[in-house]
């Protein structure tokens, strides 16, 4: 009977269906047997006695089931292609196939890199090599041209001012045995080794050597003021397009996405480093540099709140500007310009403002789109709700009003914004909604760009998708475009201005020319002979008009 009941007892503690405990009932019953004996004298002297007996027997069962349950999982069949595989042959091999530096190089491969290199080395004196030379190797190590001094400062040349062969082999060994793929090698050389991301700073050095060594840029080696402008101006160009996270270092995963090693690797076949518009472009930094320069008036490199208001003739609103002041887009705190001065806030730096450009002029950029979401998202909750939108309109409102424009109301604009959009919530706009749309440009101009506002009501409405091709992509890149045209408006105006001082100079060489008195008895008489021309055609016309007959029209009149 005490069996039973225990039996009972087990069914209702496992939660298990009547009879389910009979065969194990069955296979330990000398186990049973033996427990009941031993708590038969205790089960009427209190139920914490029989709790501790059921508690033993059905530990002792767990034991039992969970052999059963592993017994039967034996037995079932594999679920997949792989699993079948494997449980018919328990040799199977899985090749590797995550590779965090890259899939590794065949042995052949770098020892004929090494031979290479080593032939190189001993074609120079002493076996050295110093910067200058540097390129022999860099095209050794098959690598682009312009890695070279990244690599001559990685391999510790910056300390003797030349490379050894045995030092730079077992860098070289070293390097090739942890980071494999292009992208790898290229932040463990500009970062010397010391990060797996980059900053701007690391690319200081190539940069620096494009400007002295590029042929397209000959012209700017001797303009060594300028030097420092067109690095940061081209640095800051690619942090905006490659460092997505916006986190001011560029990690791998984002190097190996971005187009810049295949651009660093065009400078070695482009003489006209104009053509190389990514970031390398000459024109474009002039147009840049120009747009800062008419800004900044005290020429400190840094613009402050009132300054940016000039941009584009007073294109954009006063709201729009405290939001880029307010940090939203700009790492704030003290900052250092290329002098190591620091500044404080409320100041937008060279940097800063080569960000601000382009993203005020090509808008359908991923980044352009980012940054001006964050300025438009006021509370910071990810969406562009009703009352953003109304916030940044009313100063458009205010603007038209003023120039006597036709205004149109706030709940219009927003219904014809809304449809333009197609927000996935609607009433509320996100930043995946503003990337899926092909005409982001309309829309923040609308609320914070009050020229190109204008601009966009008197232009045809079918423009914008012709900008795109069927699959979406751009044809023509707005920045691309917006560049070569202020170049050569900026090339013009320049040249206006050489004709003018050319214009200048020879009035005020006339003026200092020493026969000044014969050129002015020369100018004066042929002013006397100009006038006696004169009076003798004038005599002339009366007498043939008097000899002919004819009379003036008033005369005729009478």
């Amino acid at each position: 009977m005490l069996i039973v009941l225990v039996g009972l007892i087990l069914q209702l503690h496992f939660r298990e269906p009547p009879g389910a405990f009979a065969n194990l009932e069955i296979a330990s019953a000398e186990h049973l047997r033996e427990t009941c004996c031993l708590y038969a004298g205790t089960y009427m002297h209190g139920t914490a006695y029989l709790l501790a007996f059921v508690r033993l027997v059905a530990t002792e069962l767990s034991l039992v089931i969970y052999s059963r349950e592993k017994t039967q999982h034996k037995s079932l069949p594999p679920h997949t292609t792989l699993q079948r595989q494997v449980k018919a042959n328990r040799s199977v091999h899985i090749p590797r196939f995550y590779f965090p530096g890259g899939k590794p190089h065949s042995l052949s491969q770098l020892e004929m890199i090494i031979s290479k290199i080593t032939a190189a080395f001993q074609s120079l004196p002493n076996c050295r090599v110093s910067q200058a030379q540097f390129n022999i190797i860099t095209k050794a190590c098959d690598l682009p041209l312009y890695w070279k001094v990244p690599l001559f400062l990685a391999a510790g040349g910056e300390q003797k001012g030349f490379v050894e062969m045995n030092i730079f082999l077992e860098f070289w060994k070293k390097l090739t045995t942890i980071h494999h793929d292009p992208a790898n090698k290229f932040i463990s050389i500009v970062t010397r080794g010391l990060r797996n991301n980059i900053l701007p700073e690391d690319l200081i050095p190539l940069v620096q050597d494009v400007v002295e060594t590029h042929p397209g840029l000959t012209f700017l080696k001797e303009a060594t003021e300028f030097h420092s402008r067109y690095v940061h101006t081209v640095i800051a160009r690619i942090f905006y397009c490659v460092n997505r996270s916006w986190s001011g270092k560029i990690s791998i995963a984002e190097l190996r996405r971005s187009n810049l090693l295949a651009m660093i690797a065009m400078l070695e076949h482009e003489e006209d480093i104009n053509q190389v518009t990514a970031y390398f472009s000459y024109e474009h930094f002039y147009v840049i540099y120009c747009k800062f320069w008419e800004l900044d008036r005290d020429h400190d490199l840094f613009i402050d709140k009132i300054d940016l208001t000039r941009h584009n003739d007073h294109a954009l609103s006063t709201r729009m500007i405290e939001r880029i002041f307010s940090g939203a887009v700009t790492r704030g705190g003290k900052i250092k310009n290329s002098n190591d001065v620091q500044q404080t806030e409320g100041k937008m730096s060279y940097t800063e403002f080569v960000w601000f450009l382009l993203s005020e002029e090509d808008k359908n950029h991923p980044t352009a789109i980012e940054y001006w979401f964050r300025c438009m998202d006021l509370d910071g909750d990810g969406y562009l709700s009703m009352y953003e939108l109304e916030y940044f309109y009313e100063e458009q409102l205010r603007r038209m009003e003023a120039i006597g424009l036709d205004t149109l109301p706030f709940e219009d604009c927003l219904c014809q914004m809304l449809d333009m959009i197609h927000p996935v919530i609607p009433g509320k706009i996100s930043l995946n909604d503003l990337k899926k749309c092909k005409m982001t440009s309309i829309f923040f101009d609308t609320f914070f760009n009050l020229e190109k506002y204008l601009d966009h009501e008197q232009r045809d409405p079918f423009a914008s998708t012709r900008d795109h091709d069927p699959d979406g992509q751009e044809v023509c890149n707005y920045w691309d475009r917006f560049a070569a045209e202020e170049y050569e408006l900026l090339v013009a105006e320049e040249n206006g201005n050489e004709q003018q001082e050319q214009m200048l100079h020879t009035i005020v060489s006339w003026k200092l020319s020493p026969n000044v008195d014969i050129l002015i008895d020369n100018s004066m008489d042929m002013v006397k002979d100009s006038n006696s021309l004169m009076n003798s055609l004038d005599i002339y016309m009366q007498q043939s008009k008097h000899d002919s007959g004819d009379t003036d029209y008033a005369d005729s009149d009478n």
